[in-house]
């Protein structure tokens, strides 16, 4: 059921790309709907509702980064062989132990991005905040010139800093990120050591690709380099909507099993 119905917030939001009658409005309608032009990258800049977009010929998944698995670690393999993933058919969702499903935690970094929602970018002055639609989760990258932490609070969307590297080149490393979270959603899990480099890269007005490389001295046998992934800036009328886990799209009573231990 799960499956079915994320597969149909994917199709409904790539047909509100195309279609402003598909456009989805928060409160109102925006008085803004005409669509954004394409043309030249802009300076330092992200800001827009972002949706990830299936090219042709590159590499997509789901659930996973990479079509070859991670190479692991002893204790990274012993981990993952515990995993009761839903999202390859091997397991349903009554029998899976997918932390994301059977107890509603956040995804965390990095694997809020296989959920397929999109998300915002907005700005402070001392932070970047990405607004993901998925369970109204809110990760804060600090741009103010901090270094991460050394011995980090763990945090779901862990401890995020950020810098532009060049005009349309932003990269952001995150630590501290809870280890109850998984790296994806085959059931890749991690250790408090695990570090996320994201490269964020704006092609141009429309377009913007994301780079992912995860680090685990403990869980992985070494870094693990993702595919791109490949984001599309929606049109300005787009306005994130709310999409929760605490049951209004996903029956949760199979559950309540695992929130009694």
């Amino acid at each position: 059921m799960r499956q079915l119905i994320n597969v149909g917030f994917i199709l409904f939001a790539m047909l509100g790309f195309f279609s402003t009658g598909f456009a989805q409005y928060g409160s109102g309608q925006p008085v803004e709907l005409k669509a954004y032009e394409n043309g030249p990258a802009p300076t330092k800049d992200l800001t827009g509702v972002w949706t990830r977009v299936r090219p042709d010929d590159k590499f997509y998944s789901g659930s996973t980064w990479t079509a070859e698995p991670p190479k692991l670690t002893d204790w990274g393999q012993e981990r993952f062989d515990t995993a009761k993933n839903s999202n390859a058919g091997g397991f349903a969702l009554g029998e899976t132990n997918d932390p994301v499903l059977t107890r509603c935690y956040p995804p965390g970094v990095p694997r809020v991005y296989f959920h397929p929602y999109p998300f915002e970018v907005v700005y402070t002055e001392k932070q970047t905040i990405l607004l993901y639609e998925y369970d109204h989760t809110i990760r804060r990258i600090f741009t103010d010139g901090r270094a991460n932490p050394e011995d980090p609070v763990a945090l779901w969307l862990g401890n995020s800093v950020g810098a532009w590297e060049d005009d349309t080149t932003f990269v952001v490393n995150t630590v501290g990120i809870d280890e109850r979270t998984w790296m994806d959603r085959t059931g890749v899990q991690h250790s408090d050591q695990m570090r996320v480099t994201e490269t964020f890269r704006r092609i141009d007005n429309l377009n913007l690709e994301i780079d992912v490389v995860i680090e685990d001295p403990i869980a992985l046998a070494e870094p693990w380099v993702a595919e791109t992934h490949y984001l599309k800036l929606a049109p300005p009328s787009w306005e994130l909507s709310e999409i929760s886990c605490s049951g209004d799209y996903l029956d949760f009573g199979a559950f309540e099993s695992f929130l009694d231990e």
